[in-house]
């Protein structure tokens, strides 16, 4: 159970008559990871499956358990979205909906962490038609797999391998992308949990099966809403834009939604299209990105959620080339920009295309609003000097569309 944003396990054998007795009766679920810590583990994995209604929720933050983000060196994954209850499964398994799918993920030989929770999270969600999400924080830098007891060497792919890789999941997304079946997409996310291609998949499930979870505030006031429109029609943003170097202005940016349909957001009339999430479909330099680039979340903001993307992009000659590129949400921190100071997530980008052009890319988004409030953009091509800028927000108005 939670109380005042803090975590708490609570002994078979207690007996909690008011909320003053949580603290003295219970394990703070903070000291255990304190522990691992002292400890000195390379890695720790908690899995709090117990998200039950809490008997002091008048006086407590809310339902179910606080958002806690990990530690470094911690994966934490819980039963179900933060403030929200787990369901009980049926009696025949013996187990809670979330166990018993975690069970079966473990079972399987050399499964990486980050899969065997995907995988979890897929099945419960689709068990539960959206009423039970599990939800992970990580700070994990170092990959990890559950094994027979065996340190196994994990050979990095080489570039045949990866292009073979995604050439097969190119194919099985083309077959599905127009599909209005979410069954097709958990499929395809069983297949490939933390593929290429992933992020984009639960995007489109998002648009076909609406979460059910309930919506809390964190402690910090945010609140993310499952499947919110991140763009309005009439949405006007904003953005001056500096020289990384020097600081000196280069001009003034102002973007407007123009035009919004269930699959994309063209900003401009068309100058740039994003899919509803944020990902790039059409920007200034490239015509087309084939699957869309989507280097913000599916779903919510998490601190330490990570994702890899690779797509097909072509410009505005005609030619054809993959870029490719890893995406992790690293902070929750306050920025000032011109407009003022705003708390948002901090996401870093960092991505190669095959003519050999190297982008890193770092922004401060807000969950609920598609522009970013601040980036900054490190572009280094295979000639010339790199550029460096820094868009700041200095207005933003949202429309009514």
């Amino acid at each position: 159970m939670q109380l005042d944003w803090r975590n708490y396990m609570v002994p078979v054998n207690a007996r909690l008559t008011k909320a003053s007795d949580v603290p003295v009766q219970t394990v703070d679920v903070n000291s255990v990871i304190d522990a691992f810590k002292s400890a000195g583990n390379r890695m720790n994995i908690v899995v709090p499956d117990a998200c039950r209604d809490n008997p002091f929720e008048a006086t407590a933050s809310g339902k179910g358990l606080a958002q806690l983000d990990a530690p470094p060196g911690t994966f934490l994954a819980y039963a179900t979205a933060p403030g929200n209850v787990a369901e009980d499964g049926d009696a025949k398994s013996g187990h809670g909906l979330y166990t018993h799918f975690l069970l079966t993920e473990l079972k399987k030989p050399r499964s990486k962490i980050e899969d065997v929770f995907k995988r979890v999270r897929f099945q419960v969600r689709q068990k539960s038609q959206g009423r039970q999400i599990p939800w992970e924080s990580t700070s994990l830098e170092e990959d990890f797999f559950f094994n027979t007891r065996k340190v196994v060497a994990v050979a990095k792919p080489n570039e045949r391998v990866r292009e073979q890789a995604f050439a097969q999941e190119k194919a099985d997304w083309d077959r599905i992308s127009a599909s209005k079946d979410a069954d097709s997409f958990y499929d395809f996310l069983q297949k490939y949990p933390s593929g290429s291609i992933s992020e984009v998949a639960q995007a489109q499930l998002e648009r076909l099966q609406k979460a059910q979870t309930l919506a809390v505030a964190n402690k910090d006031g945010i609140v993310q809403l499952p499947g919110a429109a991140r763009y309005r029609l009439g949405d006007v943003h904003t953005m001056v834009v500096r020289d990384g170097y020097s600081g000196l202005e280069k001009n003034v940016r102002t973007t407007t939604v123009t035009r919004i349909t269930q699959d994309s957001v063209e900003i401009n009339d068309g100058a740039v299209v994003y899919t509803p999430e944020g990902g790039t479909i059409r920007n200034r330099d490239i015509a087309d990105l084939n699957p869309p680039r989507l280097d913000l979340p599916a779903g919510d903001y998490a601190v330490g959620k990570k994702w890899s993307f690779r797509s097909i992009q072509t410009d505005f000659n005609g030619r054809k080339g993959w870029v490719e590129g890893d995406v992790r949400i690293v902070a929750l921190e306050d920025v000032t920009v011109p407009a003022g100071t705003f708390k948002a997530y901090k996401v870093e980008l960092t991505s190669m295309s095959q003519g050999g052009t190297r982008v890193v890319l770092t922004r401060w988004m807000e969950p609920n609003w598609g522009f970013a409030i601040k980036v900054q953009q490190e572009v280094r091509r295979r000639t010339g000097p790199a550029d460096l800028e820094v868009h700041e927000m200095v207005d933003r108005q949202r429309g009514q569309g």
